[in-house]
């Protein structure tokens, strides 16, 4: 792919609590006379480490593909900066995207997507949840959002009812990529109330009006079975949701292995994901 084919630029954005700024990458079709949906996305790294970097290539392909602009976020990171702070940084960034759509050569009618992996999908949930609910996106709506290998609720804050379907966290305990002992760290460093519903989305009283979601979960992955929960609530408040499960494969293994099989199958679903949830804006 050209870099001619698209436009690339950082930006910062200013942010509270504390002050500051943090980057965003845009990226968009090289086409100035055109207007594009837009797809807000959250690095994964458990809410601790990663960057632009890590689906900085999938980002601009996925830009160029689909006809859509993209906005990367760098928000920052724990322990340093501990919850609320990454989900705070993520939700400004929303609403900056939100604000500046028409600089942005945007159009938030033609779909207003969030998205994420793992620690990202899990703010993407829970910002889809805040966004329902804030006045401020009443007359700009989300209208979908793609949720890889996403958590919906703090370990063990799952309520009482589904406690049977969420087997996977204590199932996990050696998976290499991630595991039980490995979760729970990044649960810990975060410094999150488990009942805090921007980081337990599903511990909502309802999930009727929310976007339409995108999932993908991994088989061997101690979160696994928040996605298939997830899919099971959404559907039952009249979401339309859809959700693929990779068999035989780890939490964050197309990263490791970009080449295999399941990995170019994950890539291949997610534009088609993508394209399935741009349907819903039309």
């Amino acid at each position: 792919m050209a870099a001619s084919q698209y436009i690339v630029s950082d930006k910062r954005v200013p942010v509270e609590n504390p002050s500051g700024e943090i980057t965003v990458r845009y990226v968009r079709p090289s086409d100035d006379g055109e207007t594009y949906p837009v797809l807000v996305w959250w690095h994964g790294g458990g809410w601790a480490i990663g960057d632009l970097n890590m689906d900085d290539n999938l980002l601009r392909t996925i830009a160029v593909e689909l006809k859509l602009a993209v906005v990367n976020v760098d928000y920052r990171l724990s322990p340093e900066y501990p919850f609320p702070t990454p989900v705070e940084d993520c939700y400004t960034a929303l609403k900056w995207v939100a604000e500046n759509a028409a600089s942005l050569n945007i159009d938030l009618k033609k779909g207003f997507l969030v998205g994420g992996d793992s620690a990202g999908g899990n703010m993407s949930a829970a910002i889809a949840l805040k966004a329902r609910d804030d006045p401020f996106f009443a007359s700009r709506p989300l209208t979908g959002q793609y949720l890889r290998e996403p958590a919906v609720a703090f370990p063990g804050a799952h309520p009482e009812k589904y406690k049977a379907e969420i087997l996977s966290f204590d199932k996990y305990t050696d998976t290499p990529l991630l595991n039980k002992e490995l979760t729970l760290r990044y649960f810990a460093a975060y410094g999150c109330p488990p009942s805090d519903l921007r980081v337990s989305p599903l511990l909502a009283s309802s999930h009727a009006g929310l976007p339409p979601a995108f999932i993908q979960v991994q088989e061997f992955d101690p979160v696994h079975d928040d996605g298939p929960l997830y899919e099971k609530v959404l559907r039952e408040a009249g979401v339309p949701v859809k959700l693929i499960e990779y068999a035989g494969c780890l939490h964050s293994f197309h990263y490791m292995f970009p080449s295999i099989g399941p990995a170019v199958k994950l890539d291949r679903d997610a534009r088609d994901g993508l394209r399935w949830l741009l349907s819903h804006s039309k």
